[in-house]
């Protein structure tokens, strides 16, 4: 990770008194794991993780998050499902969409459903990094 992503991350969490809160949903387990195990490395990160769409939208219904990372093709309830609910129960929350097959036509529904950035896969950590603290650091 880049020293000035993490120190602008370390300034705001000492600024806010407690670290952000990350929720992580792709539908594979090792792009859970890789995300979650990165972020962990940090102590101004905070991350949950869900399976699905379905998952997502039950976590953010319990718990406020700072930032959602969101797949778009899951099986079963799909990202943008997902997405368009989180939005409608917390409106000003922040999604970047992280995807490795979704179309033009997806890409344009999430961004008019609110998605902030989208970023596709395979993507590096530092890349990851940025995306999150220039979401998170306003």
């Amino acid at each position: 990770m880049k020293e000035l992503e993490l120190d602008r991350l370390t300034l705001q969490v000492k600024t806010r008194g407690e670290p952000f809160k990350i929720l992580i949903v792709d539908d594979e387990q090792w792009v859970r794991e890789v995300f979650k195990d990165f972020c962990d490395l940090t102590d101004v990160l905070d991350v949950d993780i869900a399976v699905g769409g379905a998952d997502a939208i039950d976590k953010v219904r319990e718990k406020k998050y700072d930032l959602v990372t969101m797949d778009l093709i899951m099986p079963e309830v799909s990202g943008l499902e997902a997405l368009s609910e989180i939005k409608r129960v917390s409106p000003s929350l922040p999604i970047v969409v992280i995807t490795g097959n979704a179309t033009d036509k997806l890409i344009n529904q999430a961004g008019v459903l609110g998605a902030c950035k989208v970023m596709y896969k395979p993507i590096r950590l530092e890349d990851f990094m940025m995306e999150v603290t220039s979401a998170l650091v306003t």
